[in-house]
């Protein structure tokens, strides 16, 4: 992890961890954890216990939802569910500024304040997920339960 804002992304997750006190370990993968599908490819497990962090703005405000690497965000259903006008992909700019990360290593935690949370419930089908940790080369093993006493977040369909 060469990158020295990788590096204090990391930093800022690990810290967050142990404030809000997990015992998850951060792991630097030696391929890239970037997409689901290369994370599960570097972890060696299925795409779906990829908990995929990806950043939306709704109504104007950022939105984080975790979504299983097997599934996409349905933004019109999700949006109609949280009783939201319109869900849209965030911009670069716009993720780096509610995660302090940047796209491809957003985590559930370590961000500069609070963002509003959403976690896939078809995450509860593994007993192990894994999330990035700030880097597209760090992650950290968790499970649903832990995802939503980390993030204070609400468990959803998201697909």
């Amino acid at each position: 992890m060469e990158n020295p804002e990788w590096a204090a992304a990391a930093a800022r997750v690990k810290e967050a961890l142990v404030q809000l006190g997990s015992a998850a370990r951060i792991v630097v993968t030696d391929g890239s954890a970037r997409t689901a599908a290369e994370a599960a490819q570097t972890l060696g497990c299925d795409v779906g216990a990829i908990g995929n962090s990806l950043v939306f703005m709704a109504d104007g405000v950022p939105l984080l939802v975790i979504t299983s690497g097997a599934h996409r965000v349905d933004t019109a259903a999700l949006a109609k569910r949280l009783n939201r006008q319109k869900i849209k992909r965030a911009s670069a700019d716009q993720v780096r500024g509610a995660t302090g990360q940047q796209i491809g290593g957003v985590a559930p935690v370590g961000h500069p304040t609070p963002v509003e949370t959403v976690i896939d419930r078809d995450l509860g089908s593994y007993p192990d997920v894994w999330v990035a940790a700030g880097t597209p080369y760090s992650v950290f093993r968790t499970d649903l339960d832990e995802l939503v006493r980390l993030t204070g977040g609400a468990v959803a369909q998201v697909d």
